[in-house]
C-alpha cells in the first residue's frame, strides 16, 4: 500500500467517533423493538472497545513520545477509558426491557461525548501539529489494524499499555470473536 492510500490517524479516529455517535442518535430515538435496541447496544459496545484498543496500543503512545504534556494527555484519556469500560460491563448483560438498561446507556453517551470532545478539541490537534503527514498515516494504518484484532467486549482487568496490551489484546479479540459467533451477537 502505498503511502497516500494509508488512512491518516485524524481522520480514522473522528471517522469512528461519527459512527459510534450515529448508533447514538439511534439508541435515544427509542425505535425498534428491544431485541434490535440490544444488538444496537452489543454493537456499539464492540466499536468503542475496538476503537478504545486501538488507541491504547498506539494514539496515546505517540501523544506520549511527542507532546510536551503527552503523559498527562494519555493518563487523562485511559482513565476516561476505564469509565466507560466499567460501564459498558454493566450493561453488558442487561436486556433492553430493563430500566437499567437506559441509564447505563445515558452513562456511556454522557462519558463517551465527553470522551470524544476532548480528544477532538485537544488531542487529536496537538497531535496533528506534532506529527508528520508520514508518522499519521502510519499511526492511522497501524490503528486500523488493531481494529481488526482487537476485543468486542469490555474487559476492565485488561492492561491498557504497552507493552502488555499489545501482547494480550489480540488474544482477547479471538476469544471474544469465538464467544460473539456462538452467542450471534451483534458486533
Amino acid at each position: 500500500m502505498t503511502a497516500a492510500k494509508k488512512p491518516d490517524l485524524i481522520a480514522l479516529i473522528i471517522s469512528d467517533h461519527r459512527h459510534i455517535e450515529r448508533i447514538f442518535t439511534e439508541l435515544e430515538a427509542g425505535t425498534g423493538t428491544p431485541e434490535h435496541r440490544r444488538d444496537l447496544a452489543d454493537h456499539v459496545i464492540a466499536e468503542l472497545v475496538r476503537h478504545s484498543v486501538a488507541e491504547e496500543q498506539f494514539m496515546y503512545p505517540a501523544a506520549r513520545k511527542h507532546l510536551e504534556n503527552g503523559d498527562e494527555l494519555a493518563d487523562h484519556e485511559l482513565e476516561e477509558h476505564a469509565e466507560a469500560e466499567e460501564v459498558m460491563k454493566q450493561l453488558e448483560d442487561v436486556p433492553a426491557t430493563d430500566p437499567r438498561f437506559d441509564e447505563l446507556m445515558r452513562r456511556l453517551m454522557d462519558d463517551i461525548r465527553h470522551h470524544i470532545e476532548d480528544e477532538e478539541k485537544d488531542l487529536l490537534p496537538k497531535l496533528q501539529s506534532a506529527c508528520s503527514p508520514d508518522e499519521l498515516r502510519d499511526l492511522g494504518d497501524e490503528v486500523a489494524k488493531a481494529k481488526k484484532m482487537a476485543p468486542t467486549r469490555p474487559h476492565p482487568a485488561a492492561p491498557d499499555r504497552p507493552p502488555m496490551n499489545l501482547i494480550l489484546d489480540p488474544g482477547a479479540g479471538l476469544i471474544d470473536k469465538i464467544r460473539d459467533g456462538l452467542s450471534k451477537r451483534n458486533t
